[in-house]
C-alpha cells in the first residue's frame, strides 16, 4: 500500500461505524510517515476507529475529546469535556499527565506521548498536515485487547 492509498483506506475505515480490521489498520499504519515530537505541538480533537476494542467505551464513558500538547514536556493525554461543556484535563483517568519523545516503534522513530503515571506510549503518524494516526501501546494487560492494539485519530482543533 502506497502513502496515497492509505490516506483514502484511512479516511473510509474512520467513517465506517463497526468491524474495522486492526490489521488493515497495521498496513494504513505501515504506509504513513513518521512525524517528529516538536511537529505535533498543539491541541488536537480525537476519535477512534471501530474496531470494537474495550478502550472505546471507557473513552466515551469520560467524555474524551483529545489531546493537547503545551510542549514536549508538557502534554494532556485526556482532554476531556465537563458537564457545563467546557474542556479539562483529566488527570485522575490519566494518573497524571504526559510528555512527548521520538521513540522508535515498529522498526521507525516517531512522536510518542510517555504518560506519566502508566506504562502506556501513544505513538503517532502523519496523515497530512492536520491529522494524525495514533497507537496506544504498552503494558498488555492495560492496552491490548484480544491482542490487539488501540487505534485512534487526531486532528488539529
Amino acid at each position: 500500500m502506497n502513502i496515497d492509498q492509505a490516506r483514502v483506506r484511512f479516511d473510509e475505515l474512520r467513517a465506517q461505524e463497526a468491524d474495522v480490521s486492526p490489521a488493515e489498520l497495521d498496513a494504513i499504519w505501515a504506509a504513513l510517515d513518521p512525524v517528529r515530537a516538536e511537529e505535533v505541538l498543539g491541541a488536537w480533537k480525537g476519535d477512534d476507529f471501530a474496531t470494537g476494542h474495550r478502550l472505546h467505551d471507557k473513552l466515551v464513558a469520560g467524555r474524551w475529546y483529545g489531546k493537547r500538547f503545551d510542549s514536549v514536556l508538557d502534554a494532556k493525554p485526556l482532554i476531556c469535556r465537563a458537564e457545563d461543556g467546557s474542556l479539562f484535563s483529566d488527570t485522575k483517568s490519566g494518573n497524571g499527565e504526559a510528555s512527548l519523545w521520538n521513540v522508535e516503534f515498529r522498526g521507525e522513530v516517531t512522536a510518542t506521548m510517555v504518560y506519566d503515571g502508566s506504562p502506556i506510549f501513544d505513538h503517532f503518524k502523519r496523515v497530512d498536515a492536520d491529522t494524525l494516526m495514533g497507537i496506544m501501546n504498552g503494558k498488555p494487560a492495560l492496552v491490548l485487547d484480544n491482542d490487539q492494539h488501540f487505534y485512534f485519530l487526531l486532528e488539529r482543533a
